[in-house]
């Protein structure tokens, strides 16, 4: 199955059915950008063709089986609509909503981009990630090719960089390309940055994240940089950046969660 076909959604009365389709979970529970995806398909079906931001927080886990999105514009306006949404499995609530949609590609302005693209070894020279039948890696490891960049890849032996860092490539294992709804499972897709800050890796649970679209990617890999600077509160920040093959920004994330325990 296709990575469109399992974020499909379909028009019914003032909402909108979708289903969370197996292979895109940590442990049974469903990934959050994949939620985001199925999520921003709505809101966008709603609206205008692509996310310009989408703000998701996380009330209660995604399984595989029916979901209903119920979106509602709060403004149209005349380059951009904002929407809010809410997605929910039988009566219970699973993610609320809130995003800027528009035409991406209609967008035009002055362009600065005071970074570049994170160094990182040739996909070949870098660390394939696969899923293990003990967990982890997820099972959705399967459905993306993710190569990390070594240093950073330590964590699956043990051996933890000791930096928040991670760094990789990424493309669906089909060949399909990534378009703005993939790069929100994009931006959720790597390890978490702290399983390389020499602290237990459990259980890392998502309170809140944003993915601002900034292109459609040309085809190819990603090359993408995660990182985290500050863990106070019993929370942390997770900074994400996505560049294409052609060495443009395409997305930029931020997400909020708990620090693991254990």
């Amino acid at each position: 199955m296709s990575f469109s076909r399992d974020t499909a959604v379909t028009a019914s009365g003032d909402h909108y059915q979708a289903g969370i389709a197996p292979g895109w979970d940590i442990l049974g529970n469903a990934n959050g950008g994949y939620l985001m995806a199925l999520g921003a398909r709505a809101m966008a079906a709603a609206s205008r063709p692509h996310p310009v931001s989408l703000t998701a927080h996380f009330l209660s886990p995604g399984k595989v089986g029916p979901v209903t999105i119920h979106p509602h514009v709060l403004k149209a306006g005349r380059n951009f609509n904002t929407l809010r949404a809410t997605m929910k499995s039988g009566d219970k609530t699973l993610l609320e909503f809130l995003g800027a949609f528009t035409e991406v590609a209609t967008v035009d302005g002055v362009v600065r981009v005071d970074a570049e693209p994170p160094a990182l070894p040739d996909p070949d020279d870098c660390v394939r990630v696969r899923p293990d039948p003990a967990g982890f890696p997820p099972p959705m490891m399967g459905r993306v090719d993710m190569r990390l960049h070594p240093e950073d890849a330590r964590v699956f032996s043990g051996q933890p960089s000791g930096q928040p860092l991670v760094r990789g490539w990424i493309r669906l294992t089909d060949g399909e390309p990534i378009d703005a709804f993939g790069l929100m499972l994009v931006a959720d897709a790597f390890p978490p940055t702290v399983f390389n800050a020499d602290l237990p890796v459990n259980w890392v649970p998502t309170l809140e994240m944003t993915t601002q679209v900034r292109g459609i990617p040309a085809p190819g890999w990603l090359r993408c940089k995660f990182s985290t600077r500050f863990m106070t509160g019993g929370v942390l920040e997770e900074d994400g950046e996505i560049w294409d093959s052609s060495g443009r920004l395409v997305a930029l994330s931020r997400q909020l969660a708990l620090m693991p325990r254990g």
